[in-house]
């Protein structure tokens, strides 16, 4: 069974495409800093079709400066669109319903209750809590530094922060920071697996010797209760995990893979890097299928790689400038 894109603007020059009733994998572009060409692409597994300006032919214009990430809650899609300071919310066609404003710099949207949602920063030392009854910044939650991504487990919010040592903790029904977590600097990608126990990704710092690290942390103490150390080499990042949760995945200049049980770091890439410029990674949450995005240049449009569980290709296609990122239907 097929269906046509709906209501897509003619001015954009973009024939109909078919797209299958299989959940979609909408990946987020960048763009290039002060140039205002982010956009979000559509790409139906079913079919194999592609629509790089998805944003665009579904609304009839740009999206704006840096789209960062996105996110999917009660029926409204939220695209956080950095530089431009602000959330695009969008309903289930694409089609743009409101804009939240008063951002310093937003990164990532978490909604932790059917009605509010927390927002990290790269510039206001703060976390910021929408409400999603109205879509209005409604109050804020001081978190000095880079704040990143978020994950929510057992009504904590485990905070990464680019600029700090920690991982700060804020309860998410009286939005007080209530502690600290060191898991070494420059943290940004963290996950969740199949016993609820919480991966962090630290990137270190070169200039003052502080090495990368891999770090799991458990929710009901608090505590640190697994730690791997990488080399001054290497550069790890774009943390994320499998459908079942027992796999961790994460580039280093190539894409390796980590079962959550190991006792030590992969040797070897699980997909060697070759000639590409791997610069975003996900991993499929309805099948166990790998996505990775191929900057090139950074200039021109990026190649997506989508990889079997066994590491073989299966397809490559376009999207737009830096992708970054992907979210799963």
């Amino acid at each position: 069974m097929y269906a046509c894109v709906k209501d897509k603007p003619n001015s954009v020059g973009q024939p109909e495409v078919e797209l299958s009733n299989n959940k979609k994998v909408y990946i987020v572009n960048e763009g290039n800093f002060m140039t205002g060409n982010s956009s979000v692409s559509l790409y139906d597994p079913g079919t194999g079709n592609v629509i790089e300006n998805f944003y665009n032919s579904q609304n009839g214009t740009s999206l704006g400066d840096v789209a960062q990430s996105m996110n999917f809650f009660n029926s409204n899609y939220y695209i956080i669109v950095n530089n431009s300071n602000k959330i695009v919310v969008c309903d289930e066609q694409f089609k743009t319903k409101t804009t939240i404003m008063g951002f310093t710099s937003p990164r990532y949207i978490l909604p932790v209750s059917n009605s509010k949602a927390y927002v990290s920063d790269l510039y206001a030392n703060k976390i910021n809590i929408v409400n999603l009854n109205n879509n209005t910044v409604s109050s804020s939650i001081s978190c000095q530094g880079w704040t990143e991504e978020m994950v929510m487990v057992y009504n904590k919010v485990f905070v990464t922060n680019k600029k700090r040592d920690y991982v700060f903790v804020i309860d998410a029904l009286s939005d007080s920071k209530e502690d600290s977590i060191h898991v070494g600097y420059n943290s940004s990608s963290i996950v969740v697996d199949k016993y609820d126990k919480i991966w962090v990704m630290s990137a270190g710092n070169t200039t003052t010797s502080v090495l990368p690290s891999l770090k799991r942390i458990d929710p009901l103490t608090k505590q640190v209760d697994k730690s791997f150390s990488f080399t001054s080499a290497d550069t790890p990042g774009s943390l994320c995990i499998n459908k079942t949760k027992d796999t961790l995945y994460f580039l280093n200049q190539g894409i390796f893979r980590m079962d959550i049980s190991s006792g030590s770091l992969p040797l070897a890439a699980f997909i060697s890097k070759g000639s590409k410029t791997f610069y975003g990674l996900g991993v499929n949450k309805n099948d166990y299928t790998i996505y990775a995005s191929d900057a090139l240049d950074y200039i021109q449009k990026s190649n997506i790689y989508i990889y079997d569980a066994s590491g073989n290709q299966k397809s490559l296609f376009k999207a737009g400038i830096n992708s970054n990122s992907f979210y799963f239907e």
